[in-house]
């Protein structure tokens, strides 16, 4: 029975370690977003310049999980960087749509729906802010 016993402990004992590093790795964030903004008060880099983000183009902004587009002159969107299909990252904006270098879907820089597959869901949208020509998690 020690055996048992002992086999508990480590199975309990191991989910707290995981449960306690997952707290640790990301916050809760009540809207769903990636939760990336922060929120713990502390002011926040902007994620980028009005002027990087190309009229008709955007930039993936990798490390920070985040593609930006500006499909009007001062119309700014951001999506989930993270492809829908199979998790890779989106590498380029081009000719009016978001790539991923994978499996070659693709999704529309207005509203992030799916133009062509494998994916079948649109890239989750992104709060962002335009203040002046910063571009932050809104």
């Amino acid at each position: 029975m020690s055996g048992v016993a002992r086999r508990t402990v480590v199975a309990a004992g191991g989910a707290g370690l995981a449960a306690a590093a997952l707290t640790a790795c990301g916050g809760s964030d009540a809207e769903g977003g990636t939760g990336t903004g922060g929120g713990d008060g502390a002011p926040q880099a902007p994620l980028a310049k009005t002027g990087d983000i190309p009229v008709g183009g955007g930039k993936v902004l990798a490390d920070r999980g985040i593609v930006i587009t500006q499909p009007k002159a001062g119309e700014y969107k951001a999506f989930s960087s993270k492809c829908t299909h199979a998790g890779c990252a989106v590498s380029e904006v081009k000719d009016g749509v978001i790539i991923c270098p994978c499996h070659q879907s693709r999704f529309d820089m207005n509203d992030g729906s799916v133009t062509s597959g494998p994916a079948t869901s649109p890239l989750p949208p992104e709060p962002i802010e335009v203040k002046g020509e910063d571009i932050s998690f809104g």
